[in-house]
């Protein structure tokens, strides 16, 4: 069934179409059928339900000859039955009966060489104004003309029977890439729809255009030069790639092609627990009038949200659109990376502030996606926790982390991109006996590498891990950047390299087949004698 086919059937159902009305508009809308309200700074406050963030075990990817030999199937990319999906499919549309619904023609992807057309039908004019902000926006002349390769369809009041149509529980979130479609069910949570298009295209770029899809942000600085930066949560991503002297591309998703780097969205989702102007101005000065903010709460009596308020969830949101931020580039692209930054918030102490990666060991370290939570986060957890998530966005990613790992290395030799890993986590001991890593001497090693002053700096491999430590950093003491002169204890830290190493071997095994060797050979040593 064609794209087009469904939203006809769907116009043909609903009571009324509220078709790519204006900001003002769908304000007004949510205001008027009580989906939320307006805050002190003249943002929409509006709550998702009993979803308040994404259901991972809840998503599915239809198996069928597009799929069944190229999606790396498992966990997290789970199969659904084609016919049971037509079958749901079929219901989804009939829900839309006599119901209003909110429809948006946008755009994915800013480089127009590999630009997706999206439809997407909501229910809600909460989720529609999120769409508005999230995607990239059409000119009003080419509203009118717009085919989509893709559509969505959101139903949060739909609740499936999981005996008959297959999935696990009422809520479901199901791509199918043979008919372009993806339906989501019995969730009001916003994060859905755009994840739901970055694995999608985190499948049809790789597999068709030979783009490298990334969870990422990037920049661009005076000279040109653009940087990308992985990391997960609390390693300083969206701190570190907001710098003042270099203008924002994108702050989550990206593409590298062969004309450089793109951005995905045309907008912002940014978490606000514990937001305050200080830390996070960008973000604090963003929601401002037609900007959404996500299941949070006021001061008593005030039109004034409460960041620290988290009885909600501790997943607040905000989304607004990219232009709510000044220094951004226009439109949303960059050239050729100089230089990538995995960063990594190592809370046992290991890793060095800043290292030089091989296209092997980037390969490897992309794949591994990793960063430690701290201790003391649940009871009687006294040891930082490991986490990894594979090419740091592990929940999206339909194929193999190895051939996004290879493409990543191809496309750093192809353009002589550094690739660098920085600890913006703990020195001198794991957390709770050593101090985190000062901002400033964090800004200073980024910015040593993106000006080129670690080009020709002397170089010491990390006996453990391997990977090369510059032995100097204009503005950063020197004995900061080999992180075993910083210990106390030289025998203690040679125990938790080790210690480090093999939660990474093990880590690496789900991967192992279907890597490169150069990928293999980079793996860290955790026997070694220090």
């Amino acid at each position: 069934m064609k794209s087009h086919i469904i939203t006809d059937r769907v116009f043909s159902l609903a009571s009324k179409i509220n078709k790519n009305i204006t900001l003002n508009e769908l304000l007004h809308a949510a205001l008027e059928s009580g989906e939320g309200k307006i805050t002190s700074t003249g943002a929409l406050a509006g709550d998702t339900g009993k979803f308040t963030g994404r259901s991972p075990k809840d998503k599915f990817t239809v198996l069928d000859d597009t799929t069944k030999n190229r999606v790396w199937w498992g966990d997290i990319n789970q199969p659904f039955d084609s016919e049971k999906f037509d079958a749901l499919l079929e219901r989804v549309i009939n829900h839309y009966q006599d119901k209003e619904i909110f429809v948006r023609d946008a755009y994915a992807c800013a480089d127009t060489d590999y630009r997706l057309k999206v439809r997407v039908v909501t229910e809600t004019a909460y989720q529609n104004l999120f769409v508005h902000h999230m995607f990239i926006r059409p000119d009003e002349n080419e509203l009118h003309t717009i085919s989509p390769d893709w559509v969505i369809l959101a139903a949060p009041s739909y609740m499936a029977v999981p005996d008959r149509d297959g999935t696990r529980q009422e809520n479901f979130s199901i791509i199918n890439f043979t008919k372009k479609i993806y339906i989501i069910g019995g969730s009001g949570y916003t994060g859905e729809i755009k994840k739901g298009i970055f694995s999608v295209l985190n499948f049809t770029l790789p597999v068709e255009h030979d783009v490298l899809s990334m969870h990422c942000s990037a920049n661009i600085g005076k000279g040109g030069d653009s940087a990308v930066f992985f990391g997960l949560s609390g390693t300083g991503k969206t701190t570190l790639s907001a710098d003042p002297d270099r203008k924002l591309i994108g702050d989550d998703e990206h593409g590298w092609s062969e004309n450089g780097i793109f951005n995905f969205e045309g907008g912002c989702y940014a978490k606000t627990i514990n937001l305050t102007q200080e830390n996070e101005p960008t973000i604090w000065n963003a929601i401002r009038e037609g900007a959404l903010v996500e299941n949070v709460r006021f001061f008593p009596d005030s039109d004034v949200v409460n960041y620290n308020d988290v009885s909600v969830t501790q997943n607040t949101r905000c989304a607004y659109p990219i232009d709510y931020i000044d220094n951004i580039s226009v439109p949303s692209v960059g050239p050729q990376p100089k230089n990538i930054f995995f960063l990594t918030a190592d809370a046992f102490g290991v890793l060095p502030p800043i290292a030089k990666l091989t296209p092997g060991q980037a390969g490897y370290h992309f794949i591994s996606g990793y960063t430690a939570k701290v201790a003391g986060t649940e009871e009687g957890v006294n040891e930082p926790q490991a986490t990894f998530s594979a090419c740091f966005g592990a929940a999206f990613i339909p194929l193999h982390p190895g051939k996004y790992a290879e493409m990543l290395a191809a496309k750093m030799t192809e353009n002589n991109v550094n690739v660098w890993l920085v600890n913006t986590g703990w020195s001198g001991g794991a957390y709770g006996t050593g101090s985190r890593m000062k901002l400033k001497y964090t800004r200073a090693m980024l910015n040593a590498a993106l000006d080129g002053k670690l080009d020709d700096v002397s170089y010491e491999n990390h006996p453990v891990f391997g990977v090369a430590m510059p032995q100097e950093v204009p503005g950063v003491p020197t004995e900061l950047l080999n992180p075993r002169n910083t210990w106390a204890d030289a025998a203690a830290y040679d125990t938790k390299a080790n210690y480090l190493a093999s939660l990474f071997n093990k880590n690496f095994e789900d991967f192992a087949e279907g890597v490169s060797q150069d990928i293999l050979d980079a793996a860290p040593k955790a026997s070694a004698s220090l």
